[in-house]
């Protein structure tokens, strides 16, 4: 997908080995001001999680067998947790791993899950499993990110999608969401722009909600703030299944792309970092395209 002067991206994007963060948990604005005046308790944490998922005390000590009474002691700060029980609570509320860890720390215990970046040497079988996986579904493109839509691995079929992206875009860490929708990125090249733009916002807005990672809501701010396409050139794609299937069809100088994509993410980590990756795959969505990125492929492994 080529606008002018073009410069290929050859180089594994992604960005610099994350720092060890086990303490660091995304917060609302509210949980975020309350943590300005003084340290978090376990109750603090207990209490906005229970909000988060619109959960009673009731409620919460039922699914997690315990009294309401106990329970309230312990949001309230009167009783204090024991580790499994702060485990179990998170494990109802489905709290995050990164939260979990602050979780047990405001209760005063260890943190249990390790976040390591990719580049760590611990990390590096994991890594390559990652890279055979995205490779393996050559010749389609696919990409690694993290929880923040940072591309973090990828296959070689997706660097001609960011050919003739604005530099600035390009910088790293590159960000999925901002080279999709910016219009200095691919925008202007996507058919069904709106109808993207849409299955994108419904999946971080549902990203927010169970994490209720602030950072994410600036970034979804700010997308929404991007243009979309005028309704009398808006395409609609059939075969849209929320959740499972997306029709993507952009413009290339090699012919008009469709494409699915599906997302996928790991099932039972105990590391944050791979917890909080997902790997996005692309598949042909008819023969005419699956002709045109063999070719691609073919002309890329000529040239490398």
């Amino acid at each position: 997908m080529l606008r002018g002067p073009v410069q290929r991206v050859h180089d594994l994007a992604g960005h610099a080995p994350a720092p060890d963060r086990p303490y660091h948990a995304a917060m609302s604005p509210r949980l975020a001001h309350h943590s300005h005046s003084r340290r978090l308790s376990v109750g603090d944490h207990l209490r906005h999680w229970r909000q988060l998922r619109h959960l009673s005390q009731q409620d919460l000590a039922l699914d997690a067998e315990l009294s309401t009474r106990h329970l309230s002691c312990v949001e309230t700060g009167k009783a204090s947790p024991s580790r499994e029980l702060v485990l179990r609570l998170c494990e109802q509320l489905a709290v995050p791993l990164r939260e979990r860890n602050a979780w047990l720390v405001a209760a005063g215990y260890a943190p249990m899950y390790r976040e390591l970046g990719l580049d760590d040497p611990a990390m590096q079988s994991a890594r390559r499993a990652i890279q055979h996986i995205l490779d393996s579904h050559g010749p389609w493109p696919a990409v690694a990110f993290d929880r923040h839509w940072n591309m973090v691995l990828h296959n070689r079929m997706v660097a001609p999608f960011l050919e003739g992206i604005e530099a600035a875009l390009l910088h790293k860490p590159l960000n999925l969401l901002r080279i999709s929708l910016h219009p200095g990125g691919l925008a202007p090249r996507i058919a069904n722009l709106n109808q993207w733009r849409e299955h994108l916002f419904a999946r971080l807005q549902q990203q927010i909600r169970n994490t209720g990672d602030e950072s994410l809501a600036e970034l979804l701010a700010e997308l929404q703030a991007y243009p979309g396409q005028p309704a009398d050139q808006a395409t609609h794609l059939d075969g849209e299944h929320p959740g499972v299937l997306m029709p993507f069809l952009v413009h290339s100088p090699a012919g008009l792309l469709h494409l699915i994509s599906t997302t996928t993410v790991f099932g039972s980590p105990t590391d944050i970092t791979l917890q909080e990756l997902a790997l996005e795959t692309f598949f042909p969505g008819d023969e005419a395209t699956a002709q045109t990125l063999r070719r691609l492929a073919q002309d890329s492994g000529a040239r490398s």
